[in-house]
């Protein structure tokens, strides 16, 4: 069952009103959406005894581009230590091995927490394809910044990586 969450939004928004009167919509605005679209799926989860997964990944986890409440409501985080890189990668080379089980749409679509119109992770974090080595070096490996760099990394994205991260 499809469950539009633009109405409950609205009402969402609507009764802060005061409170937020005379501020520009921002991050606060797609978080409400992200949180209103969690409590959906938990209150269905809690009235027919499923078990909501949470879909943070571990690239977006670390940075911190995931929502508490959010996306990351959920019973089990099951992709919390996989990089978005590799979250992909056994999309399609293991779930989609025989059949399309995820459409490919979904898989060829630039990564967007989809809140707001032409919405990319592009705009707040590096390319995966930079960001998850740049994690693994500074989160597993334990290599400083600078020795990051040294190994060939984009200096910026590593400095704005490990902001996020700290």
């Amino acid at each position: 069952a499809t469950i539009p969450v633009q109405g409950i939004f609205k009402q969402y928004t609507a009764e802060l009103g005061r409170t937020l009167e005379g501020k520009k919509p921002d991050v606060t605005e797609e978080n409400i959406q992200a949180r209103v679209r969690g409590n959906i799926l938990m209150a269905v989860s809690n009235k027919l005894g499923h078990l909501v997964l949470s879909t943070g990944n571990k690239s977006e986890l670390a940075t911190g581009y995931c929502t508490l409440y959010g996306d990351m409501a959920g019973g089990l985080a099951v992709i919390s230590d996989v990089p978005k890189t590799m979250v992909y990668k056994m999309a399609k080379e293991v779930i989609n091995k025989d059949r399309e089980v995820i459409p490919s749409s979904t898989l060829t679509k630039p990564p967007s927490a989809e809140l707001r119109a032409g919405q990319k992770d592009t705009d707040t974090l590096p390319p995966y394809e930079a960001l998850d080595p740049i994690l693994e070096q500074y989160l597993v490996g334990r290599k400083s910044p600078a020795d990051i760099v040294k190994g060939g990394a984009d200096a910026e994205s590593v400095k704005k990586v490990v902001a996020l991260v700290e």
